[in-house]
């Protein structure tokens, strides 16, 4: 596959779900915001934009500010309207690859999503989001063959979606200012497979391990590392390779995840904002070594800080 196409694909299972997944997180504040009228807005937006968004911030940033700068900036690859952009212009790119049915799909979504106005973040303009991702991942798995094309777009897909999942659980493990588990679950869409896998068992240790660690929920950060390792290994299926991993992308993904798999869940749990910043650093090295092997050029629109 020449890898001008390959690397839209990637991008554009990156961009869709980093539409969804900064939906979730401005979806983690402002229902924090609703459910306790007495939330410090400035210190939590704060929070949100600069810790978990590694995105410039003031101490005195509103849940405006957040809107502006994660939803509605078309400048900034890390907002949902830039990452729409994003995705339709590297769709535009691979336009023969997609099937018609994806093509439409990304296409119609940007250009709808640029009817919803600009202003007041609401439920109406986040949930949309996370239901026309749904809709493009599920066009993309129902009409491509699961071939070479799928992989990339796969790939980029899981790997976004392990960090962006790590940034979900960062904002229920921070000390002092952490939005409830029970909203974090919620934004996740993780509620009802939680309850039913706990048994009703809501505390908090249980809500981040989930999260973090079950092998069976599609959006915890273990699920989408292995599956981000399994398009890899479907990608460039390993040789005898006698001593070690010789794919740095399956190298990295591999080290954080096991890392996880491995370690005692409550030692995971109590450490939780810096192992999930270790996953971002991961996927991060992760996305380098790829576009190494795989690309010839960089990206169409990047991250905004530290490559992720």
């Amino acid at each position: 596959m020449l890898s001008r196409i390959a690397e839209s694909l990637f991008w554009i299972g990156r961009y869709t779900e980093r539409a969804d997944g900064t939906a979730r997180i401005v979806d983690v504040l402002r229902l924090q915001l609703l459910e306790d009228p007495a939330a410090d807005e400035a210190a939590i937006s704060h929070t949100v934009l600069s810790v978990i968004m590694g995105l410039p911030g003031r101490p005195d940033t509103s849940f405006d500010d957040v809107g502006a700068s994660l939803v509605f900036d078309r400048s900034n690859a890390s907002s949902i309207t830039g990452a729409w952009f994003a995705a339709r212009e590297n769709a535009r790119r691979a336009r023969e690859t997609l099937s018609t049915e994806l093509w439409e799909g990304i296409n119609t979504t940007w250009h709808r999503w640029n009817g919803f106005g600009r202003g007041v973040v609401t439920d109406r303009h986040l949930s949309w989001v996370r239901e026309r991702a749904a809709l493009v991942s599920g066009i993309a798995d129902s009409t491509m063959s699961h071939d070479e094309a799928w992989d990339f777009l796969v790939l980029g897909r899981s790997i976004e979606r392990a960090d962006m999942t790590a940034r979900l659980v960062a904002t229920g493990g921070l000390p002092g200012g952490g939005a409830p588990w029970s909203v974090v679950l919620s934004s996740c869409g993780a509620q009802q497979a939680f309850m039913r896998s706990q048994r009703g068992l809501l505390t908090d240790d249980r809500a981040a391990a989930f999260l973090v660690l079950d092998r069976e929920f599609p959006r915890s950060v273990f699920f989408s590392l292995t599956e981000a390792e399994n398009r890899l290994v479907a990608l460039a299926p390993p040789q005898d390779e006698g001593i070690g991993i010789a794919d740095e992308a399956r190298r990295q993904l591999g080290r954080i995840r096991t890392s996880l798999e491995y370690r005692n869940p409550a030692d995971v749990i109590a450490d939780l904002p810096a192992q999930m910043r270790r996953v971002q650093v991961a996927v991060d090295s992760a996305s380098t070594a790829i576009a190494g092997r795989y690309f010839q050029s960089g990206p169409l629109t990047t991250w905004t800080k530290d490559g992720i």
